[in-house]
């Protein structure tokens, strides 16, 4: 069974003057943690900058506003050009990053085909976790 659903797509880092720069961006869904989201920023300079969040932050965020504190999520613009707007904060900062809405949709749908809305804790495995944690991580 696929453990794992990826998608690479090009998100804009937007700066306070409205300056684009270009960051590659992978999304990436696995079963291990099926609450979760991850997005690996890709940079030349630091290499690679994750991101984890709630995938029903994610799936909410692309309908409406959503979040509050480290991630805020908001949709923008009308089909086919409509934007995903992520506002990231962190004690050393925040960035601003937008996405094409369609091909972070597409992704999602992906991940839910994977698992259902309602059925992550099947997917999780509480009882190999359990007993690694009681085993002292062995």
């Amino acid at each position: 069974m696929k453990s794992c659903v990826d998608h690479m797509l090009d998100m804009e880092l937007v700066s306070p003057l409205g300056v684009r720069v270009v960051v590659p961006t992978q999304l990436l869904y696995r079963t291990q943690d099926p609450l979760a989201v991850e997005l690996l920023f890709h940079n030349s300079v630091h290499g690679l900058t994750p991101w984890i969040f709630a995938r029903d932050l994610l799936t909410e965020g692309t309908r409406t506003p959503s979040g509050s504190g480290d991630v805020r999520i908001w949709p923008t613009g009308s089909r086919p050009t409509s934007l995903l707007h992520l506002l990231l904060s962190s004690p050393h900062g925040s960035a601003h990053l937008t996405a094409p809405l369609p091909a972070v949709e597409r992704w999602l749908c992906r991940t839910y085909r994977l698992v259902p809305p309602g059925s992550e804790s099947d997917a999780l495995d509480l009882d190999t976790d359990l007993g690694r944690f009681l085993d002292g991580g062995r």
